[in-house]
């Protein structure tokens, strides 16, 4: 792991892009606290705190004796949540840089699309 983010949230930030990218569907069964621990050596109290937190935004359910399931409104709530962030995270500060160096909402989109053009 390389951010600087705790490590329970990097934890949990994984469990998120697995449930956006599809490779945890509704219904799937979450990485266990054991196996999250043995995986990324970490404490195994870490590992619960992640999933913990991923409980509490209902993102994961509790099944007695089974473990831990993917919610069925689990993907649509983490894109719900990555759109506001990237929303006020790199949007919101993109057209504040845009508006202090003058720029128009047509130049602005040319630079965008150019950046898209890039290999």
């Amino acid at each position: 792991m390389s951010d600087s983010r705790p490590l329970y949230q990097q934890l949990a930030g994984g469990i998120r892009d697995m449930i956006i990218s599809g490779q945890l569907g509704p219904g799937d069964r979450a990485p266990s606290t054991n196996e999250l621990s043995a995986f990324h050596s970490v404490n195994p109290t870490t590992a619960a705190k992640a999933l913990t937190v991923l409980h509490d935004e209902g993102l994961l359910e509790k099944r007695r004796g089974l473990g831990m399931f993917v919610t069925p409104e689990a993907r649509d709530h983490v894109q719900k949540q990555r759109r506001s962030a990237l929303r006020e995270d790199f949007i919101a500060p993109l057209l504040a840089e845009a508006r202090a160096l003058g720029l128009s909402q047509t130049e602005l989109i040319d630079l965008i699309r150019a950046e898209g053009d890039q290999p």
